[in-house]
């Protein structure tokens, strides 16, 4: 019966993640409101190689004109002089982005945090429909959770990502498949 048991929740744990992976990498080809740009770590300054991805992302949704405003997430991290999401900032004005297209959100400190002052600016300002842009591999938890948020929310996985070895794309496949597991725990 103990053997049962593990077998079946192995098969469960594998189709999560093949479905987490599957999701990451279908990106939804709409027009939205504002592209909310969630937050990752800032070096020196500028952004990290992972948050950079995101922001070139989210600047070519801009110029294509799939949004019209960027919402970028995060807060100051440990030992660090500026907020994720004026980093995101800085960056994307530097690379063609109308500063007055840019909303920012200081506060957060996680992915569900990044969503929920999101939402609270996105409401001051009318803005109705996102693409969250992420990593491929963030993405179904990150949706999942803005929707849970009421947030009208497609995903918008980065076209390109820092995680291309096979094992850094495993690592981070199996850190997601258990915080997705944990978010439906708690949100239960």
């Amino acid at each position: 019966m103990t053997c049962l048991f593990l077998i079946g929740l192995l098969l469960v744990i594998l189709f999560t993640a093949s479905h987490i992976y599957i999701y990451g990498n279908t990106p939804s080809l709409i027009k939205a409101d504002a592209a909310i740009v969630l937050g990752a770590e800032v070096w020196n300054n500028k952004p990290s190689p992972v948050f950079r991805e995101r922001i070139n992302h989210a600047v070519n949704l801009y110029k294509a004109r799939d949004v019209s405003k960027l919402i970028f997430t995060g807060g100051v991290g440990v030992g660090k002089p500026i907020s994720e999401a004026e980093a995101g900032k800085l960056y994307a004005v530097n690379n063609g982005v109308d500063e007055l297209d840019i909303l920012t959100e200081t506060k957060s400190r996680t992915t569900n945090q990044n969503l929920k002052y999101a939402k609270e600016i996105a409401q001051q300002h009318n803005l109705s429909k996102f693409l969250v842009v992420s990593d491929p591999l963030h993405m179904k938890r990150a949706v999942e959770m803005a929707r849970n948020l009421g947030l009208d929310a497609f995903p918008s996985p980065t076209p390109t990502t820092r995680y291309r070895s096979f094992e850094s794309q495993l690592q981070f496949l199996s850190r997601e498949t258990y915080f997705y597991f944990v978010y439906l725990i708690f949100r239960a």
